[in-house]
């Protein structure tokens, strides 16, 4: 019992500390070329308030990170942007969240559409359990491409998107069960944008990879941000800080801080943001 107050009271003691002030609207950081727009989106799983009040914009064509201790609500605001948390029974979303100026949760929307759009690479890889070439063909098969010429062409440049193409180019036809943790995670990415979407999502998709293969990682993020716009969970802030070019902080469902990377980490507004990323708690 003694614990458990004490652990209440240094809870109490953080929320109070990292609560943000004055209107989140007023206070919006302003992006340039704004691809996804959210505007005062709150979230529950039933009764629990999982996002609160959440303004934010993404910028087009850069890296975003959104950085916040276990359980502040990062993946779920990510799942918000391609409809994830439909799948969850209790789940309910107020608010507006806009992609190219759309409202992503109007009853007009083609979910399925919308998830070709914005694609998503999980913390675990899932690959299927068949081979790498089919791995890749995958997503334009469902879509109604049936030409293989077009098909070889798609998974080519998707392997070579992920730069996979040349470690496995002359293993097409192995079972992708077979790849590395590393290869399966680019196998992952290479599936996702092999139907061109505008939007990569990743929940920290390098958490179960080694130093090597999550550098490997990082590296295609930035060579991947000249034609998707990511965004990025990650508990790492050294990886937040070399790959995404804007980081928003999150704490217990409230977006905290949101500004460019540099100023996240070198000069962040408020000594919140500066406890949690030199790592005094969190």
């Amino acid at each position: 019992m003694i614990t458990e107050r004490v652990s209440e009271a240094a809870d109490s003691r953080i929320r109070e500390r990292i609560k943000v002030h004055g209107d989140p609207k007023s206070s919006k950081f302003k992006v340039p070329e704004p691809i996804v727009e959210a505007n005062d989106v709150n979230f529950y799983y039933g009764e629990k308030h999982a996002l609160k009040d959440i303004y934010m914009d993404i910028p087009k064509n850069k890296a975003t990170a959104f950085i916040g201790p276990s359980g502040c609500g990062k993946s779920t605001l990510l799942r918000c942007f391609n409809r994830l948390n439909d799948l969850v029974d209790s789940a309910r979303v107020e608010g507006e969240i806009l992609i190219d100026g759309e409202d992503i949760y109007a009853p007009s929307v083609d979910i399925t559409q919308l998830r070709k759009k914005v694609g998503m690479v999980f913390q675990k890889s899932n690959p299927f359990p068949m081979s790498i070439y089919e791995n890749v063909a995958y997503g334009p098969k469902i879509a109604g491409e049936k030409r293989k010429p077009v098909l070889d062409e798609i998974v080519e440049r998707s392997l070579k998107g992920s730069a996979l193409w040349d470690e496995v180019h002359t293993r097409l036809q192995e079972n992708a069960l077979g790849l590395s943790g590393g290869q399966m995670q680019r196998l992952c990415i290479a599936r996702a944008i092999a139907v061109e979407p505008e939007i990569l999502l990743m929940d920290e998709p390098c958490s179960a990879l080694d130093p090597i293969a999550t550098g490997k990682i990082e590296d295609l993020i930035a060579e991947l941000k000249s034609e998707y716009t990511i965004v990025i969970v990650t508990h790492n802030m050294q990886q937040a800080s070399r790959v995404s070019d804007y980081t928003a902080f999150m704490y217990l469902g409230e977006l905290i801080e949101y500004d460019s990377t540099e100023t996240i980490f070198l000069n962040p507004k408020y000594k919140q943001t500066e406890d949690y990323v030199s790592g005094k708690f969190g």
